[in-house]
């Protein structure tokens, strides 16, 4: 396949891939260097890219195993918050109370808070359906499992992550503790 095809259709994907890679990582470094790894990798071999298959999929497939065979991958836990997305200039000047500032970003921690605590494998499909709206055929894709696991595992990540957000904080500790616990 032709290099210059590679980079009209690859490099629009640029950006899903680094903010996917810094939810995984948690460290914008580590982030960028997963994706040079990937578009590296991609490059190398987009001729067993096959036309007219996903190549976001292909992409993000990519991305998450050179993420699981780095020194990082099955070991990060942790995810940092990333550039606040919301323009807070859009917002009326009188609904920016120090208030609502604080309980906004409080908000926007505990949920990433919640997100860090669950085992990779269900993070990572979260992620992947709430954040990068990937549906459940590209999901499974990207993954390399069956649409039904992704089901399953969106289903019980969501139970988790709501168990965990309307836990009383005496319970969090407990509750964020067990789930970091690696399951199958």
């Amino acid at each position: 396949m032709d290099p210059e095809f590679f980079e009209a259709a690859a490099m629009p994907l640029f950006d899903q891939l680094y903010n996917f890679a810094h939810w995984l990582t948690g460290n914008r470094s580590d982030a960028e260097d997963l994706v040079q790894e990937t578009y590296a990798k991609a490059l190398k071999g987009f001729r067993s890219f096959q036309e007219g298959t996903n190549l976001r999929a292909w992409m993000y497939r990519i991305l998450r195993n050179s993420f699981l065979t780095s020194r990082t991958g099955l070991g990060a836990h942790n995810v940092s918050p990333l550039d606040d997305e919301m323009d807070i200039t859009a917002l009326a000047a009188h609904s920016l109370t120090p208030e609502f500032l604080v309980l906004q970003q409080e908000g926007k921690q505990t949920v990433r808070d919640a997100l860090a605590c669950l085992p990779l494998n269900y993070r990572e499909v979260i992620l992947l359906c709430e954040i990068e709206e990937m549906q459940y055929k590209e999901i499974a894709e990207v993954l390399g499992v069956p649409i039904g696991t992704v089901m399953s595992r969106l289903a019980r990540a969501r139970k988790m992550l709501r168990e965990l957000l309307t836990a009383k904080p005496t319970e969090k500790v407990s509750k964020w503790t067990v789930i970091k616990t690696p399951s199958h």
